[in-house]
């Protein structure tokens, strides 16, 4: 699960316009890997190349103890969540981007092999829909296009931000199911991942200066657009 995990950024933002803005929610939706990568830089945490551990990539996510458990993610989303709130006072601002941290467990649970754990440690948790592409693949693409039709609909502005940014998610996500698998694990393969994660953001958050949400009408618009 790669852009899938922005689904429910796209649809937080769709759903109220009290939702933090698009970027902060793209922040969300991969705040878990955005940390994974970076305790990998560091060792905290620890992955391996395994060719043909699955059919879909190679990565043996070995020791992910803090990120990757259901505890550790809860812990994140509320520490996001609060955040968020510190920033804006708007408690269901906090809650929709903790909702949104936390939807990326789940998300994770359908695709990884058995390696996710409830708190740190076994059993190891996973449906492993990395060795089923036929499923995965249409599953992550209709996730990420229904919701972005949703957040569409539900703003206005012009259509070229967002297709801009539709079609960089897309890019992104063919090279990562067709470009050439890693060899080995490191630097270099993290910082790749990172840097993926915020191209995407700062697109996220242009786009987020060029619509506005329906609810919005008015005096209201006219102060959103400043």
């Amino acid at each position: 699960m790669y852009i899938g995990h922005f689904a429910s950024a796209f649809a937080a933002r769709a759903i109220t316009d009290e939702s933090p803005r698009l970027g902060t929610l793209f922040i969300a939706a991969q705040a878990i890997d955005w940390l994974f990568f970076s305790f990998a830089i560091v060792g905290i945490e620890k992955l391996r190349i395994v060719p043909g551990i699955t059919r879909m990539n190679p990565l043996d996510l070995y020791q992910m103890p803090i990120t990757h458990s259901l505890l550790g993610t809860i812990a994140i989303a509320i520490a996001f969540g609060g955040a968020v709130y510190y920033a804006s006072r708007n408690v269901v601002a906090s809650t929709w981007a903790a909702i949104v941290v936390a939807s990326h467990w789940l998300l994770d649970l359908l695709v990884h092999r058995p390696d996710l754990t409830l708190a740190g440690a076994g059993p190891k948790l996973g449906l492993g829909l990395w060795n089923q592409p036929a499923i995965e693949m249409p599953l992550e693409l209709g996730l990420v296009l229904l919701t972005f039709i949703w957040y569409v609909k539900r703003t206005k502005g012009p259509l070229v931000p967002p297709l801009v940014l539709l079609g960089t998610m897309l890019l992104f996500q063919a090279i990562n199911w067709f470009g050439p698998q890693p060899e080995e694990a490191g630097i270099a393969m993290y910082l790749t991942a990172l840097l993926s994660f915020g191209i995407l953001t700062a697109l996220a958050f242009w786009l987020d200066e060029t619509r506005w949400h329906k609810n919005r009408v008015g005096l209201a618009v006219a102060s959103a657009r400043r």
